[in-house]
């Protein structure tokens, strides 16, 4: 079996899920929350139409709107198409600590007030212009602070994402079992090398 130097690009058609998680660590920029990491790698899909566990359906509906805003839709499914709201509720349910938990719904909460406030309409409903900008504000708020709700957040959203099951399908195209399986190939045709090497 051919060795893979580390330094050889990986072929994106042959994406692990590890790969992806750490890909999007990349694209978070920072370690992604232990519990968050471990909430992903053991989670199950909740089936479709399953009650929310711990955000209430407005909050579900802020969620959404912000992770679309981070993984909008495009000739790739956004955020909300493969269920990332519903992932973000599962992983506040299951995965993420009390405090984690807490600056994630004291956040959601903050964030629609502001709505409120300045533009007199809860965040999801104001138009992606300004949903732009009340999240680039809290970007620039939360530059000073390590684990902020927008950090929670926008891991929540690309972990999510990619780990997906129709992303890894039609976006990285996930392979469980890359190559071909040939149970009987002449020892000659893989360099004279057994597994056992």
């Amino acid at each position: 079996m051919p060795t893979v130097d580390s330094t050889d690009s990986i072929d994106s058609s042959l994406l692990s899920r590890r790969e992806a998680i750490r890909r999007a660590t990349l694209l978070v920029g920072a370690a992604l929350t232990p519990s968050l990491l471990a909430g992903a790698l053991r989670a199950q899909a909740s089936p479709p139409g399953a009650p929310a566990r711990v955000l209430t359906p407005a909050q579900l509906e802020t969620v959404a709107a912000i992770a679309d805003r981070i993984l909008p839709r495009t000739d790739t499914p956004g955020a909300s198409d493969v269920g990332v709201p519903a992932f973000i509720d599962l992983m506040l349910a299951d995965y993420l600590t009390v405090e984690e938990r807490t600056v994630f719904v004291t956040g959601l909460a903050q964030l629609d007030n502001t709505s409120r406030t300045r533009h007199g309409a809860g965040f999801a409903q104001l138009p992606p212009a300004r949903q732009d900008e009340q999240l680039m504000a809290l970007a620039e708020a939360s530059k000073s602070g390590t684990r902020t709700f927008l950090h929670l957040v926008r891991e929540a959203t690309i972990v999510g994402y990619f780990t997906s099951e129709v992303v890894g399908k039609t976006v990285t195209h996930y392979d469980p079992v890359p190559g071909r399986f040939d149970p009987c190939v002449p020892i000659s045709e893989v360099g004279n090398v057994v597994w056992t090497r």
